[in-house]
């Protein structure tokens, strides 16, 4: 068949990409099937490389209907391993279930969403010490049809990723739900582009802001959100600010956040015992006021 050609030599030439500004992904067996009304894709001992980063899956599978071409529905067989050559860390990652789909308009994504189930993250450079799990993680990318520029070609996309009773080793949590929803504009509306090495200096040339609408984190005795307003400088250096106020947080995050870092970064408690900061970034610092935590070095 020409199309499970096609699709064989796309996925293969993803094979001869870098690993470094474009992921390289490659399959111990690949495997097109399923036509001609669709086309199932299996690839079995997945490598994806990125950088520094290796992720390992026993298998993903793809499947693109020919009635409905610009919908593509995957899943991923488990569990991941993740190794980093540069700091030398192993984690792997275990799930029951792991599905992703993906529906493009006229090469604007209108909606991706990836669903986890189970999710259990690990350290396994010495041992296997669990690093944080969740029965039920989901995040989604929508597009936002209102903020589209078609005289300059740019996309706005909202995203939100929830992940329900989260829990963390050291931690007693119940009850726990957290939740992120950003806004994301200047993107280029076509996801051809998005490989672009100078994808975040275009970003930036357009006006591209990140907006957090919600960072919010809750279970039976205390609460954090946070939201702001973030972009980066000609000089690839992010700016603007975050908010954040918390309650029952400062007094049980322990050390995960010791001194002298949680009073920069909480802020002092108020006559109700809500604490509230705001955290500037500014000329390649994280400020805490007027006062530098922390720097962060150029995105490009």
């Amino acid at each position: 068949m020409v199309l499970a050609s096609i699709i064989r030599q796309n996925i293969e030439a993803q094979a001869r990409a870098d690993g470094v500004i474009s992921p390289r992904l490659t399959c111990g067996t690949l495997n097109i099937g399923g036509y001609p009304f669709r086309f199932d894709v299996d690839c079995t001992d997945a490598k994806i490389a990125s950088g520094d980063l290796l992720t390992e899956i026993p298998g993903i599978r793809a499947s693109i209907m020919v009635y409905r071409p610009t919908h593509l529905p995957a899943s991923a067989m488990g569990p991941a391993s993740i190794t980093d050559a540069f700091t030398g860390l192993r984690n792997t990652l275990v799930w029951s279930g792991l599905e992703a789909s993906i529906r493009v308009d006229d090469w604007r994504i209108a909606r991706l969403s990836i669903i986890g189930k189970d999710m259990v993250w690990s350290d396994t450079l010495m041992g296997n010490s669990v690093s944080a799990q969740s029965p039920l993680i989901e995040a989604h990318l929508l597009d936002i049809p209102e903020q589209h520029d078609s005289e300059r070609h740019l996309a706005a996309l909202a995203g939100y990723v929830h992940a329900q009773n989260p829990a963390y080793p050291g931690l007693t949590l119940t009850d726990t739900n957290a939740e992120i929803e950003l806004e994301l504009n200047g993107l280029p509306d076509d996801i051809r582009n998005w490989g672009d090495p100078l994808l975040l200096t275009l970003w930036q040339q357009a006006g591209g802001r990140l907006k957090v609408v919600s960072v919010r984190g809750s279970d039976g005795t205390s609460t954090l959100d946070a939201s702001g307003d973030l972009k980066l400088d000609d000089a690839g250096r992010v700016e603007g600010q975050i908010d954040i106020k918390s309650t029952g947080v400062a007094e049980r995050i322990g050390p995960l956040l010791a001194e002298p870092w949680r009073t920069p970064v909480l802020g002092t408690p108020g006559a109700d015992g809500a604490y509230a900061n705001q955290l500037n970034f500014r000329a390649g610092g994280i400020y805490s006021g007027l006062v530098p935590i922390a720097s962060i070095p150029p995105l490009y």
